[in-house]
């Protein structure tokens, strides 16, 4: 079996070792980074399955690293901020991670987010499958989305997000429910995290796309 490569960028000594130690317990191989020109680096250099990165990094910071990085080559990024600014989360998104995590953390947590990450990656899209719901396209094996013609870049999870909610046009899904089916997380936290990756979705695709039902969760309608 292959050792899957975990890259950790993150300037706080202690948090990065810790990290370090839990995802090699976990069966990785982990490199650090202290930067963000060191985080690019390295990423260049170590070709890592996944990143996670901190947003405040000296150098520059963690947005821009995503940016650099994910121009390199697609990678799933794991996001660690320490301010809950729901800002940060979308730029985050927007340039290309895939989820983040809050500090302080949990290692159990960040470990399983790690595990989901990397068990998404390995999923085979169905041969040919496209999907058409109105004025959207989802064409799962080339990986892209069309609304009205026009074409939206979405993230590994966004697209995993909108396949699930297309495939289950009108249904009402609760956000427990998009945790464990799409995230693949056994335990209930996170909704944020779902709430963050629709308002991107919505972002990219229009507001009107996903409906919320306050209380419940999501649904995707098209007219």
């Amino acid at each position: 079996m292959t050792v899957r490569r975990v890259l950790v960028v993150e300037d706080d000594g202690v948090i990065a070792q810790s990290v370090a130690a839990r995802l090699r317990a976990e069966g990785f191989e982990v490199g650090v980074a202290g930067s963000g020109p060191a985080g690019v680096d390295a990423a260049l250099r170590y070709k890592p399955d996944l990143v996670v990165l901190d947003i405040m990094l000296p150098g520059f910071d963690g947005l821009e690293v995503c940016r650099r990085i994910q121009a390199q080559r697609p990678v799933p990024v794991l996001m660690l901020t320490a301010r809950d600014d729901e800002n940060d989360v979308l730029i985050g998104l927007a340039v290309g991670a895939d989820d983040y995590l809050t500090k302080p953390f949990s290692l159990r947590v960040l470990a399983a987010r790690v595990h989901a990450l990397l068990r998404r990656t390995e999923r085979t899209p169905v041969a040919g499958h496209e999907l058409r719901l109105g004025d959207l396209e989802i064409n799962q094996v080339e990986r892209r989305v069309r609304r009205a013609g026009t074409e939206a870049h979405l993230t590994p999870i966004e697209f995993e997000l909108l396949v699930y909610l297309a495939q289950r046009h009108r249904s009402v899904l609760s956000r427990e429910r998009l945790l464990a089916d799409v995230w693949g997380w056994a335990e209930g936290c996170g909704t944020r995290t779902v709430d963050s990756h629709v308002k991107s979705l919505r972002r990219k695709l229009g507001a009107d796309l996903i409906r919320t039902v306050h209380g419940v969760g999501y649904a995707l309608e098209t007219r």
